[in-house]
């Protein structure tokens, strides 16, 4: 069945009026949507923050009389409507259309992302299972991409890896199927660690091996390798911590950063590690290097 749909261009202080009139004159879906690619990081707690240009995108029955729609929202909310497009749109399997938008995706030389419903591309290389879901980390981010390009570069033969904002585990587990003897997650969100706990069973990783924790139950350990794919603030606060649980000769690599923050966290950690030089993807940072 099509389906009708509605486009408006909005700006947050708009939002509430529109959403209630769209929902009022039969919207069967109102979808909030990024009109300029623009990132929301740190939320206040409690809020909702909207992006300075936001779409506002709703579903009508495929019999819906256009103009009358029109009329009928500007009755609502009291005068012109915003910018806005009126489109019919041919029904779709959208199951399997939001599944064809993730494919395999590799990482440096051996790894591979696979989504469960996907074939290996490579059967003989390093194949980490992972499905899209709510905890952060699909591989599709570019800071994730980062620092799962970093871990395929390392030796990690033998090693103790700490993956601290652990999200979907996807470092963790990466790192336990490219070598290393063990793997520590730990995440401020217990759904994360749940992901990490299921998404480590489904890549055949024993609980012995893959440890995750809340913060303040983390054992202070140092690792002979530490990733934090978090943000630059927290990156800054925590640098002393983030020193604390690196071997001496250890490695550290940081993301989650925007270009215009590199040199705030490089100068974090400068005093503690030999800092590599600064790796950049779409607009995002990586920081490595070698504890001192």
């Amino acid at each position: 069945m099509p389906w009708v749909q509605v486009r408006l261009a909005i700006t947050p202080e708009q939002a509430e009026k529109y959403e209630d009139a769209l929902l009022e004159v039969g919207a069967v879906s109102v979808t909030f949507m990024d009109a300029e690619d623009q990132p929301i990081f740190e939320p206040d707690l409690g809020t909702t923050p909207l992006w300075s240009h936001t779409h506002l995108l709703a579903l009508f029955e495929a019999d819906t009389d256009e103009a009358a729609l029109v009329s009928h929202l500007q009755l609502l909310t009291g005068g012109e409507l915003p910018e806005h497009q009126i489109e019919r749109i041919e029904d779709q399997d959208w199951e399997r259309s939001w599944m064809d938008n993730f494919q395999p995706m590799r990482f440096g030389r051996r790894l591979w992302i696979v989504p469960s419903w996907h074939a290996a591309p490579e059967p003989e290389a390093v194949n980490l299972l992972l499905d899209p879901g709510l905890a952060f980390g699909t591989g599709t981010h570019p800071t994730t991409a980062l620092c799962l390009e970093w871990l395929d570069g390392q030796e990690l033969a033998g090693c103790n890896v700490l993956d601290f904002g652990c999200g979907s585990g996807i470092l963790a587990i990466a790192a336990l199927l490219l070598g290393a003897r063990q793997a520590v997650g730990t995440d401020i969100d217990p759904q994360a660690l749940e992901a990490s706990r299921d998404n480590a069973s489904r890549n055949g990783i024993e609980p012995a091996r893959f440890p995750v924790y809340l913060p303040e139950d983390l054992p202070r350990e140092p690792a002979d390798v530490v990733v934090a794919n978090i943000l630059a603030g927290p990156l800054v606060s925590l640098a002393p911590q983030l020193a604390a649980l690196v071997k001496q000769g250890g490695r550290l690599a940081l993301s989650g950063i925007l270009a215009e923050q590199a040199e705030e966290v490089r100068a974090a950690y400068a005093d503690s590690f030999e800092l590599d030089p600064t790796a950049e993807k779409d607009g995002w940072i990586r920081i490595s290097g070698r504890r001192r």
